[in-house]
């Protein structure tokens, strides 16, 4: 019980940890725990990828990104990881020695909580602008 919180507790520090890195515009230390999660393609196959993040521009009128791009990193960010955890699967179904079952299982579950945490967005987004749309003009 007491492992369970602990690994909470690092989700939600890391989670706090990349709002604030958000909200600041900041690009993440090499030694932080978050930009190795912002990065996963990286972790796996060891080689350089490009952070979805850092592919976001800041719009002319202010310092903060566009929602459009915003959720275009998220998107690429999900799909990162869902490539992350295809690739571990694979390699363990190979019997690569060097890909461990949790592992595996880690990533997979990571990609189907960010998948899922994505759609739920677009359930919303897309809520929203049918309410906007019926709205008396």
């Amino acid at each position: 019980m007491v492992n369970n919180r602990t690994d909470i507790s690092q989700v939600l520090d890391q989670m706090r940890a990349m709002r604030a890195q958000m909200q600041q515009n900041v690009p993440p230390k090499p030694n932080n725990p978050v930009s190795q999660v912002a990065n996963p393609v990286q972790q796996v196959n060891g080689t350089q990828s490009v952070n979805p993040q850092s592919n976001v521009q800041p719009s002319s009128d202010s310092q903060a990104p566009s929602f459009g791009q915003m959720f275009k990193s998220a998107i690429d960010t999900v799909n990162a990881s869902n490539q992350v955890a295809n690739d571990m699967r694979t390699r363990f179904e190979m019997g690569d020695p060097s890909v461990d079952l949790p592992d595996v299982m880690v990533a997979s579950q990571k990609a189907s909580i960010s998948f899922q945490a994505l759609n739920q967005t677009r359930n919303k987004m897309v809520e929203a602008y049918k309410e906007i749309m019926n709205m008396p003009v």
